[in-house]
């Protein structure tokens, strides 16, 4: 007779609970770990695969195996390269030896999910990669996010990935954080719009989006990963959850707990954070997995590894990852830590996503080799994402873009100039070289496209760490040759200069070679490291017109930079097409518009730098510097000029009991004072449009980005000195004119009060419509 759970005509649900009630507590334990780092399981000789003993011996230790993590990961930490990692049909045939052997070895035949690493795309052999999070953040293009991470998804699933661990909950707020590339932004409005697009664009493809880190990462003590988050719960929920419960809302499958405590409560062991606000608040239906060793890492509050793992289930983790803790829950009931039933709980989760996902009918994947199916010119998301992230800080009389037909000799120089991991970030596997094209090779590639006879003369002048003063000066003649340089500084997250690495893969920032960002890798400084600024200092001097290219993983200090150069373009890890971005920029291909997605400081001893500090104090105010950041969150500057005209307001219900309450307000006349009154009945029965136009009237056609902010000017707590509550991004031809709309709702002029209540009060708000670059109008808003 054929058991409930073997019969598709029943629901995941039921079919999980029938597996469930016929399975022993070392087969439900088993369901929970994940313990084995996928890329260790298996040797590759040739175009033969053999699976490991450690591998079979865990199958054995748990009658199966619930998720396996990293089996395509590729990097200098796992080791993995096109010579010994799964690449074309190797990687699908490999997949299938190790699904059907845990599925043979397991007594009811339960197959395993798999999990691999997509914090900007596919951490594998030829893996489709993204431009990092905090490039992504500066597009401010939630749309195009989703469509690239359509792509990673479709990937994925064409490779039986079941869960993308995909980085999209941390907040930016101290820019001395390594992990500051794996940010959105500094702002939890657009943060939440992002992580948003792309959990949805990637569970389209029926993949499980695992949402990391779950919380408040980014407030660590001092820039330093994994430290105390040191903020109350209003500060958690204003800042760092909302990207949660956009992701919540969006219907994301799985969420991954953050290594550090908050206010003392470590979140793997946090029953507020993980089921009181997450699961009964948020109403996240999901799995929630453990970060790296993290359950381990209990050990310090609780002294007992087996305590650990109880402390850790019961808080609310349903899977392990790495850790001895959860390998230990059988031990932990028969101390009397958790009963059977919070056992029962996390594997029902389990084994309803497995069915859900139809491993249990369909566990198999066509052994194909699909290295060509995920090309950058058959998928060009990437290289619009690039195109879209690059802030222009600075354009002195109009030197960018350059004009090809006036120039002899162009000079490219610096550290970052030629180095492709330079621009890819952490969490980068090796990639075919002929898909990266870094800045010098994309001007080459240019000037040879419009067959120009423009002679390209280049010079490191200096690495990120090391250099000498006779290579400094080298370049420096080489820029007074010149009829113009391109000076390309900024850091790296590139593990492959040599770098040493932690249990958890994080670096061991002892034996750094070439990185000055990435996982374990924060810094007290924030100007550019090594030399770098001793070879700006010497270009600037010699130089005839300098164009500084910072591609980078944080924001830096970049004061005399800023000063010296003509003009300055941003590019956050701009991903294996960014120098193809940045050279259709510097050539005016293409009108620049990114916005700058965090702030950026005159000096490290500013931090913290965010622009919506509480309205407590002067943010940033001391003696001996300007009370300012260099450049502020969603700046960006164009080469053409947009106009605005024709706002108005309205207050439109959708409700069909206050559809009569329609009501337009004006704001064509500037001169009055341009203030707004509704009903707090109005505003819940409906939504406050701001209405516009923009045309464009330079030469370029180009992206204009309107930005609305807020400020509670009537409050029972505190209120920040300005939140962002709406954007758009348009795109308008020259000459030509867009509408677009802005909306507030209730919940974006709501607050936490000074009872912890989620409420709308009563009182007067500031609107500011701005293009990032200067205010295109202000109004009161008040709500009675």
């Amino acid at each position: 007779m054929t058991d409930l759970y073997q019969d598709n005509k029943f629901s995941a649900r039921q079919r999980a609970e029938n597996l469930l009630s016929l399975m022993t507590v070392k087969e439900k334990v088993g369901q929970l770990n994940q313990r084995l780092y996928g890329f260790s399981i298996y040797e590759r000789n040739g175009n033969e695969i053999e699976l490991t003993e450690e591998f079979k011996n865990e199958v054995a230790k748990f009658d199966g195996i619930g998720v396996l993590y990293g089996l395509y990961r590729a990097d200098p930490w796992s080791g993995k390269d096109f010579e010994s990692g799964l690449t074309g049909e190797l990687a699908p045939k490999a997949y299938n030896m190790i699904q059907r052997y845990v599925i043979e070895h397991s007594r009811l035949g339960i197959p395993m999910l798999l999990s691999s690493e997509c914090p900007h795309g596919h951490q594998a052999l030829n893996g489709y990669l993204l431009p990092v999070n905090l490039s992504a953040g500066a597009t401010f293009h939630p749309e195009l996010l989703k469509s690239a991470y359509q792509v990673c998804g479709k990937q994925l699933k064409d490779m039986g990935v079941h869960l993308a661990l995909i980085s999209v909950l941390d907040l930016l707020r101290d820019p001395r954080w390594g992990r500051s590339e794996e940010c959105y932004s500094e702002d939890p409005y657009l943060s939440s719009e992002l992580a948003k697009a792309a959990v949805t664009g990637i569970q389209v493809n029926d993949i499980v989006a695992v949402a990391k880190h779950f919380c408040a990462q980014g407030e660590g003590t001092g820039g330093i990963n994994a430290s105390a988050a040191r903020i109350g719960e209003r500060e958690l929920r204003e800042i760092h959850l909302p990207a949660a419960k956009a992701c919540a809302k969006a219907g994301v499958k799985g969420i991954m707990a953050a290594y550090n405590e908050i206010d003392g409560i470590p979140c793997h062991g946090n029953k507020k954070l993980l089921t009181e606000i997450l699961r009964d608040e948020m109403q996240f239906k999901g799995v929630i997995m453990a970060d790296g060793v993290a359950i381990d890492r209990l050990d310090i509050m609780t002294g007992d590894n087996v305590a650990s793992g109880a402390l850790a289930l019961k808080a609310g983790v349903d899977i392990s990852l790495w850790d001895t803790g959860f390998s230990k829950l059988e031990e932990a009931l028969n101390r009397g830590f958790i009963m059977e039933e919070d056992i029962d709980q996390a594997v029902l989760r389990v084994l309803t996503l497995k069915f859900e996902l139809g491993l249990f009918d369909h566990p198999y994947i066509e052994e194909r080799d699909s290295r060509t199916d995920y090309t950058y010119e058959k998928y060009p998301e990437a290289l619009k994402l690039a195109r879209e992230s690059v802030v222009l800080l600075k354009n002195t009389n109009h030197t960018l873009p350059l004009n090809i037909n006036n120039l002899r000799s162009i000079a490219v120089i610096g550290p970052n100039a030629d180095e492709i991991y330079h621009q890819l970030g952490d969490y980068t596997p090796p990639i075919n070289h002929n898909d990266g094209v870094t800045v010098l090779q994309g001007i080459k590639d240019y000037i040879q496209k419009n067959n120009c006879s423009v002679e390209i003369k280049f010079h490191k002048g200096c690495g990120l760490f090391e250099g000498t003063e006779e290579s400094i000066r080298e370049a420096a003649k080489l820029a007074e040759t010149s009829d113009c340089t391109i000076l390309v500084l900024g850091g790296s997250s590139s593990r492959f200069g040599g770098a040493h690495f932690d249990s958890n893969g994080a670096a061991k920032i002892s034996n750094i070679s070439d990185m000055d960002c990435g996982e374990g890798v924060d810094s007290a400084d924030l100007r550019l490291p090594g030399l770098q600024n001793k070879l700006a200092e010497a270009v600037f001097k010699a130089g005839r017109s300098v164009v500084t290219v910072l591609i980078q993983g944080r924001p830096y200090s970049i004061t005399e930079v800023a000063e010296n150069s003509d003009s300055i373009l941003c590019a956050f890890y701009p991903g294996v097409k960014g120098g193809q971005a940045i050279t259709e920029i510097l050539f005016g291909k293409i009108a620049p518009s990114g916005h700058l997605p965090v702030s950026i400081p005159r000096h490290g001893g500013q931090i913290p730098v965010y622009y919506n500090y509480k309205n407590s104090y002067a943010g940033m105010k001391y003696y001996d510097i300007d009370n300012t950041p260099l450049y502020s969150f969603g700046y960006g500057l164009s080469y053409t000029e947009f106009i605005y005209k024709n706002i108005t307001l309205e207050c439109i219900p959708f409700k069909e009991e206050a559809k009569h309450l329609k009501k337009n307000f004006y704001a064509s006349d500037i001169a009055r004072d341009n203030s707004y009154r509704i009903s707090s009945y109005e505003l819940h029965s409906g939504e406050i449009r701001v209405n516009f136009e923009i045309s464009n009237l330079g030469n370029y056609d180009g992206f204009s980005v309107p930005q609305l902010y807020i400020r509670d000017l009537q409050a029972s707590t505190i209120r920040r000195v300005k939140e962002l509550k709406a954007f758009d991004k348009v795109w308008i031809p020259k000459g030509e004119t867009r509408s677009s709309t802005l909306y507030l709702n209730e919940e974006k002029l709501s607050l936490w009060n000074d009872k912890m209540q989620f409420v709308t009060e009563p009182g007067e708000f500031r609107l500011l419509l701005t293009d990032g670059c200067k205010d295109i109008w202000e109004g009161n808003l008040f709500l009675e």
